[in-house]
């Protein structure tokens, strides 16, 4: 069914089951926050999600990588001009690394402006011998024990926070903080395997010469150089929000062609549906079907390669390219049993080459250490990335992104990395409250390597011609 058929409408989904809704005690104050939402005018412009569709439509062809990344859980505190400046300098030093890489130009997509909602295995948890709700990300309640009551002002706090946070995107962008002339840091110090290094250095070589070619030749004048593309994503999971946001407006068109409406989810330019309300029969499924944004999927373990083309079709019935990225998360023991499986039944079909594969490398491999801290080893991280890349190229399809947990700060949630942290170094500077992400060098370090292998599959394809 496709989003203009009559059987959908921005509520449908109300008709089906719900997993992960949130249960508000007060229900008059939940009316008065989505009637406040309605309201206020859309976070991003459809302009702005075309825009990106055509992104990913180069990026479903092999054309081009998609780099997307962010916090796990964003929170309210991280609305702040050098936190969010730390993110969007990450993300770029990482996409130059992946263009010097892989030759191809980086789609890039924060998981920033509306990561406020997390899905949680249970609705309680025990806090200091007290039973209490789960925190459930800053758009639903408070992390401290006594702000967990589910409080639907905090809809409304989302969406300043959100629309602030990607105001300040946008001004820092226009304000050249992407601007290549500026140096990056591209320390090395941190990096102990003497191979690894050399990898490092000449891929640091290569970018810093070649920013000083330009400079010299006087390419580094144009406009290009000092503005990126940087679009919003979240997680799909509270439906009252994403319809009080969604709106019909026009789809942006070719001068002298139809214009046409369209639903937009107006709350972030790409939304994913996660690994818990995937079901093809319930509520989650029957919203995002009916609205224009690029979409992604979450797929697992416990993902029945049946349902793929199932899913596709229904979110998808056009076969629109780069509509749909499915974002696999398996766990490093597990991909090589089950990815193949999962890309022969989408690429043996009708969608052959118009949805984006993207790596999650991080959710399948969440582990608990000494004292119930929750980590992911860096080494599990590569390791799942690396089979992807390798089943892909085996499989004939291509891995078109990376979807990573990450902050530009120097946390210590995740073990190992060329810093060498374990688990005595974790207490260091552990601010997560939800799961463990990548701090700047080991992003930075993933990027390199995913890089490495592009290039050595390019010289490859050279040393065979």
């Amino acid at each position: 069914m496709s989003a203009t058929t009559p059987e959908w409408t921005p509520d449908s989904w109300r008709s089906k089951p719900i997993k992960q809704c949130p249960e508000y005690p007060d229900q008059k104050a939940l009316a008065k926050s989505l009637a406040e939402l309605k309201k206020l005018p859309p976070i991003v412009h459809p302009r702005e999600i075309v825009k990106l569709k055509e992104h990913l439509r180069d990026v479903a062809q092999g054309k081009a990588f998609l780099l997307q990344g962010g916090d796990c859980a964003e929170l309210f505190d991280y609305c702040q001009q050098d936190v969010i400046e730390s993110k969007i300098k990450l993300l770029l030093q990482m996409s130059l690394v992946l263009i010097w890489g892989a030759d191809k130009r980086v789609v890039r997509i924060g998981r920033m402006a509306g990561q406020y909602a997390k899905p949680r295995s249970s609705p309680m948890e025990t806090v200091d011998g007290r039973e209490v709700p789960s925190f459930r990300g800053d758009i639903l309640n408070g992390f401290h024990v006594d702000e967990r009551e589910l409080d639907p002002n905090r809809l409304v706090k989302a969406y300043h926070h959100s629309a602030a946070t990607l105001n300040y995107i946008r001004a820092a962008i226009s304000s050249g903080i992407a601007d290549l002339h500026r140096p990056l840091d591209w320390g090395l110090g941190h990096v102990r395997d003497p191979a690894l290094k050399a990898k490092y250095q000449e891929a640091v070589t290569f970018l810093t010469d070649m920013l000083r070619f330009m400079q010299t030749i006087g390419a580094d004048k144009s406009h290009n150089l000092d503005t990126v593309d940087l679009f919003t994503s979240h997680e799909g999971l509270l439906l009252e929000y994403e319809q009080s946001l969604t709106r019909l407006l026009e789809t942006p068109s070719v001068p002298g062609t139809p214009s046409k409406k369209e639903y937009y989810d107006t709350s972030a330019h790409f939304l994913w549906i996660g690994d818990r309300t995937r079901q093809l029969d319930h509520a989650h499924v029957e919203f995002f079907r009916g609205i224009a944004n690029p979409l992604g999927v979450k797929i697992g373990p416990t993902t029945p390669a049946s349902d793929l083309l199932d899913m596709l079709r229904t979110l998808n019935p056009s076969q629109e390219p780069g509509k749909i990225t499915l974002i696999t998360r398996y766990g490093a023991s597990k991909v090589a049993d089950l990815l193949p499986a999962h890309i022969r039944a989408v690429e043996d079909s009708e969608y052959r080459q118009t949805v984006v594969w993207q790596c999650d490398p991080m959710h399948g491999n969440t582990q608990s250490v000494s004292g119930g801290i929750k980590t992911r080893s860096f080494s599990d991280i590569f390791s799942e990335l690396q089979q992807t890349l390798r089943i892909h190229k085996e499989q004939g399809s291509y891995l078109g992104g990376v979807h990573l947990e990450l902050t530009g700060d120097a946390v210590t949630e995740c073990l190992g990395g060329s810093e060498g942290l374990d688990e005595d170094d974790l207490s260091t500077n552990y601010t997560s409250f939800c799961d463990p992400r990548l701090n700047e060098k080991q992003a930075l370090e993933l990027a390199f390597l995913v890089a490495d292998h592009y290039r050595c599959e390019r010289k490859e394809k050279l040393g065979g011609a």
